[in-house]
């Protein structure tokens, strides 16, 4: 009883007043995903965009976290009204509240946007939104590594890491179990104009914690050129890629990020002992590789729609039982956390999500109808034991950034691992992008009450088992390759 009362209460003892602003904005990050259903049930019924449109801007919706060198340098070297943390943090508040009346007047066929073709509005919205969340984040990834006691053993210091990370987590998670229930709720109820107005509390609780606790000032670190400039003619390039429909686009970009990142990453560590470096490496290589893994894609929420007839109140519920139970799991597995092997963890985090993979492969094959089970109780059940693993998983990986963060130039070491993940994910869409090329699945899309596309979900369940075994094969055959668990810096 003892024991449990002590993780219970771990995280709660471990918070301190300087670690207020970080965790607002984590929280206002993690509530972002306030109008996620109005916004999918939206897309569906009033965009033209395929499965695998729909998966190509999600790629292109990395992009703004591909290039967070940017924003990084900004916030190591440059400050404005006496600001190198506050000021981003407003800048990016603002950007998120203009992507938010944007499609306020999207979905409410404003006149001021009537000259313009609602895919078009839909993506520039999307884009200026996450560009906002990306400079909150790359503040609040800098200072999770500023707010270290330093006078601490270089232990102490690693477990402060991880705990802080955890609680990010946590404030992510207390935020996302906050509107879980409520996206669907409020989306069966209100109607979409409503929930993007609502959804405008969020850049509020970005800019409550840096207005009202007092930060101690940073000294600004010179301006790493390379990095600066080589990030906005790498962004130029991948907007004169993008706006142009350059074919293999996304392919070309993906590839030259990739190459831009990693040298720049290289000039940041090529000062490091030897050993450092190699730990680096090892942990570079699995962090990209396990947040390279694909998934299914829309088609898959369409299918839950159409088929098991999900509606939004049920993507609420499972909304609400996912963050609550991913909630309890991180908390109480925070203290075990900071002290496992890294490698070890993420390899059981891998084999039991792959397990519960199978449910839904399960019912895509009608099994629950045969054993006499409802479609929704599965996914329930599901929802309810995978929650925890994914954020467990993000903390490993946060963790083993946060150690390694070299003094002077945290934020770019952040934003540029930031970006080495977010390209990692873009390879994942590709990936995913591809497989809905060879398997084709669409809903149904109807104009004026005729079909124009019929529903066909033929390809889900190969397209689910292809999923499920790379996601399985891969990251454990690369984490046994490549230890991650990483040495003390001394």
């Amino acid at each position: 009883m003892t024991n449990f009362f002590d993780m219970i209460m771990t995280p709660i003892r471990a918070i301190k007043m300087r670690y207020i602003p970080l965790l607002l904005i984590y929280f206002a990050y993690g509530a972002s995903g306030f109008s996620a259903v109005a916004e999918t049930f939206w897309v569906k019924e009033h965009l033209k965009l395929s499965a695998e449109n729909l998966i190509a801007l999600g790629v292109w919706l990395t992009v703004p976290w591909t290039i967070k060198m940017i924003f990084g340098q900004m916030v190591d070297s440059f400050t404005f009204f006496g600001s190198n943390r506050k000021v981003y943090v407003y800048i990016g508040a603002s950007l998120i509240v203009t992507g938010t009346l944007m499609m306020i007047g999207l979905v409410s066929d404003a006149p001021w946007l009537s000259h313009y073709t609602k895919e078009k509005v839909y993506i520039l919205a999307s884009v200026i939104t996450v560009v906002g969340f990306v400079m909150q984040d790359v503040v609040a990834d800098t200072m999770s590594t500023e707010v270290v006691d330093k006078t601490q053993s270089d232990e102490e210091i690693r477990k402060e890491l991880a705990m802080i990370q955890v609680l990010a987590r946590l404030s992510l998670g207390i935020a996302i179990f906050t509107v879980a229930g409520l996206k669907g709720w409020l989306a069966q109820i209100y109607s979409y104009e409503t929930m993007f107005k609502l959804s405008l509390f969020i850049p509020i609780l970005s800019i409550v914690g840096v207005t009202f606790v007092k930060l101690n000032p940073v000294a600004s670190s010179p301006l790493n050129k390379k990095i600066f400039f080589g990030g906005f003619i790498f962004a130029a390039f991948v907007v004169f890629l993008g706006y142009n429909e350059v074919p293999y686009s996304q392919l070309i970009v993906f590839f030259v990020s990739l190459a831009v990142v990693l040298y720049m990453l290289h000039t940041l560590t090529v000062d490091l002992d030897p050993a450092s470096i190699h730990h680096i490496k090892m942990a570079m290589i699995v962090i990209f590789v396990y947040r390279a893994m694909p998934s299914v894609g829309p088609a898959l929420t369409w299918w839950q729609i159409d088929d098991l007839g999900f509606d939004k109140e049920f993507f609420g519920d499972l909304g609400q039982i996912g963050a609550a139970l991913a909630l309890v799991g991180m908390w109480i597995s925070s203290k075990f956390i900071i002290n496992q092997a890294i490698g070890k963890v993420l390899i059981w985090m891998t084999v039991i999500g792959s397990i519960l993979s199978l449910p839904i492969l399960a019912m895509y094959y009608d099994v629950h109808t045969m054993l006499g089970i409802d479609a929704r109780t599965v996914a329930l059940v599901d929802t309810a034991i995978a929650s925890p693993f994914d954020y467990i998983a993000a903390v490993l990986m946060l963790t083993l950034v946060a150690i390694y963060a070299p003094e002077g130039h945290k934020g770019t070491w952040f934003a540029l691992m930031a970006s080495l993940m977010n390209i990692a994910l873009s390879a994942g869409g590709l990936i995913s992008k591809y497989l809905n090329k060879i398997f084709i699945m669409t809903r149904e899309i109807q104009e004026e009450g005729h079909i124009l596309v019929s529903a066909n979900y033929d390809d889900l369940g190969m397209l689910l088992w292809i999923v499920i075994i790379i996601g399985f094969v891969v990251p454990i055959a690369t984490i046994i390759k490549f230890n991650p668990d990483p040495s003390i810096k001394k």
